[in-house]
């Protein structure tokens, strides 16, 4: 029994590891990436924006919507996302609409603030602007524990540190609802 034991937590902790070495790899893979930002949608109380990769053009959120705007398992998980958009550009991206997912110093967020496997991952700014990412279905504890989840997370965190960089220097600047100055410089991720 002991040795059936042994091989369990030795199996266990080699997964275990096989999974830190995946997202580290992803994460060298998903770097040094040139982006673009795009505004998606703008109201009276804020604006969304989303990034896009110079390789194909398209926003991470176009992506998301790709993946689950016609996805059955998901629907209602994706139609609670969209109606957190909405509520966001009708009243203003507040704190309580959503979910901190990052570190302290970092901007990271998830929508939607409770309920459902789905998320969507985004930079709040402020009470105005809204950087949205892409997101996927969470099926582990942490998204830390999903590649997938886990590549998209440090994408916008290390936008989030690029831009916060260019903003001190004076390259971008916030003006109530506009981000300006992006046409001038190139953020890597």
């Amino acid at each position: 029994m002991a040795g059936k034991t042994a091989i369990f937590y030795f199996i266990k902790n080699f997964i275990k590891n096989l999974t830190y070495i995946s997202n580290f790899l992803l994460f060298l893979q998903r770097m040094k990436k040139k982006t673009t930002i795009e505004k998606i949608s703008e109201s009276a109380k804020a604006a969304l924006y989303s990034i896009s990769f110079e390789i194909d053009g398209t926003t991470e959120f176009e992506k998301f919507v790709a993946e689950f705007e016609q996805n059955a398992t998901y629907n209602h998980d994706y139609q609670r996302i969209i109606a957190a958009l909405q509520v966001i550009l009708d009243k203003g991206a507040l704190e309580r609409f959503f979910r901190p997912e990052g570190k302290i110093n970092d901007n990271l967020q998830a929508i939607p603030i409770e309920g459902g496997k789905l998320r969507l991952y985004c930079l709040r700014l402020s009470e105005q602007i809204v950087i949205l990412g892409n997101g996927g279905v969470k099926t582990t504890k942490k998204y830390q524990d999903d590649p997938k989840l886990y590549g998209y997370v440090m994408d916008l965190q290390h936008f989030d540190k690029m831009l916060k960089e260019n903003i001190e220097k004076g390259y971008v600047k916030i003006e109530e609802k506009e981000l300006t100055g992006f046409d001038n410089i190139t953020i890597e991720v």
